[in-house]
């Protein structure tokens, strides 16, 4: 990863250069952001020096590196040049800070801190940018007081500013996980700090199934043990604690998204390497679902190669993997027929309302798009130019982005949002074109 920042990161937009010739390449993309700041919380609660190796330095995991340190109980090390963290003891206990904890937009960091504040002494108060500010926290907030552990809204409302005291003691709390899987995550993490045994029951469905899975297989990796019923209830015992030593991110599958979209919609080859069929993201089975729509995978044990082909619609359950609801949507804006992409009311609280913004940016571009409270249906047609509001989104710069590789006249306004979880996007979407810069 490049230590100098992309100038293109300060542009008010950026116009995006279709691709010529066929596309065949292999793509390096960056650490999972999910791993990186599961790795950053348990680390920060294991009690021994940790280090992160290809970890995602974007501006989520640099705001939550920089939050965990604020507890004055470790210090974190940042190397750009290698993509490395580390997070070191200090020997002295949690404190809550003297000023507010402030994460930006960085979701999953705010929604572990929570938790995470209810071990320092003192009263924590944690807030982010006007879109945190509004986002729910209401079913966090209500679980943690079973658990010895104080949070509230500062403005009543159930969103950010968040005043936290109390001490995460353990016992038995229920949860809902209709809003956010990271609610329960948050909770099992901080339990390994626990003096008794804490047991979580999700009172209805969880969403997002696969990233408790993730939170799950980082804590077995660091030594965690977890006993569970499913997805239905979680305890985690009291006494253990998590290994410090040597752990390694796994490519962003989030990330590897907009690639895949970009060999399904120009019709070529791409691999993706250091991520393969093992993954326990869940965004890795946007390759099955691209298989469905006429594309050609091989998934290995350590690469992922899409092969793009004729599409066509498909209907599609996608609760399991919202974050590549957008990169499958401007894949449906290319194929035949319509696509009709359901379960993903989640997606109306992220960093925007990514079914509205999805439908409003694909309807610039000429495509018949039917909006619902939670789904999308997407008749595919031959795109045109448009400028492309990004909402402060990430994921809406970078998927229309790759509609622009197809697509002449595609401007992405304010580019620079990518940084949250891909600061090198387009350097590496540069690296699609054999002889050229992607962007002007």
């Amino acid at each position: 990863m490049s230590a100098t920042p992309d100038p293109r990161l300060k542009a008010e937009e950026l116009t995006v250069l279709p691709f010529e010739g066929p596309l065949d390449t292999e793509v390096r993309v960056l650490g999972s952001k999910s791993y990186t700041n599961r790795y950053l919380a348990i680390a920060s609660l294991s009690g021994e020096e940790t280090v992160i190796s290809g970890a995602l330095l974007s501006d989520d995991t640099l705001y939550f590196a920089k939050a965990i340190e604020a507890f004055g109980h470790v210090r974190t090390e940042i190397d750009h040049e290698t993509a490395e963290i580390r997070v070191t003891p200090t020997g002295r206990p949690m404190r809550a800070p003297a000023e507010d904890v402030f994460v930006g937009g960085a979701g999953t960091p705010l929604r572990f801190l929570i938790s995470m504040a209810g071990h320092a002494e003192g009263e924590t108060v944690i807030t982010g940018n006007a879109r945190m500010q509004e986002r729910p926290m209401g079913d966090l907030l209500a679980a943690l007081p079973a658990l010895g552990v104080d949070a509230v809204a500062v403005r009543g409302n159930g969103s950010p500013p968040i005043r936290v005291s109390g001490a995460f003691h353990g016992g038995s709390t229920t949860i809902s996980g209709q809003v956010s899987s990271q609610f329960t995550s948050s909770l099992i993490i901080n339990a390994i700090r626990a003096e008794s045994d804490t047991a979580i029951t999700i009172a209805d469905d969880l969403v997002s199934k696969p990233y408790v899975e993730m939170t799950l297989a980082a804590l077995t990796e660091m030594g965690v043990t977890v006993e569970r019923d499913g997805f239905e209830r979680f305890i985690v015992p009291a006494g253990q604690k998590a290994r410090g030593g040597h752990v390694t991110v796994e490519p962003d599958a989030s990330g590897m998204s907009y690639f895949l979209a970009a060999a399904a919609v120009l019709g070529g080859r791409v691999t993706i390497p250091g991520i393969g069929a093992g993954s326990h993201q869940g965004d890795v089975h946007l390759v099955r679902a691209l298989e469905q729509m006429g594309c050609r995978a091989e998934l290995g044990a350590s690469s992922i190669t899409l092969h793009g082909g004729p599409l066509r619609g498909i209907d599609i359950d996608m609760e399991a993997m919202p974050d590549v609801v957008p990169s499958l949507a401007v894949v449906a804006a290319f194929a035949e027929g319509t696509t009709r992409i359901t379960n993903i009311a989640s997606l109306r609280v992220k960093e925007c309302d990514r079914i509205a913004a999805v439908t409003a940016e694909l309807r610039k571009m000429g495509i018949a798009v039917e909006e619902f409270p939670d789904a999308m249906h997407i008749t595919g047609g031959v795109p045109h130019g448009a400028v492309i509001d990004t909402y402060d989104d990430h994921r809406i710069a970078m998927t229309f982005a790759v509609a622009g590789l197809r697509t002449e006249g595609v401007v992405i306004k304010d580019p620079g949002c990518v940084a949250k979880s891909f600061p090198s996007f387009w350097r590496t979407l540069d690296s699609l074109h054999p002889s050229k810069a992607s962007t002007k």
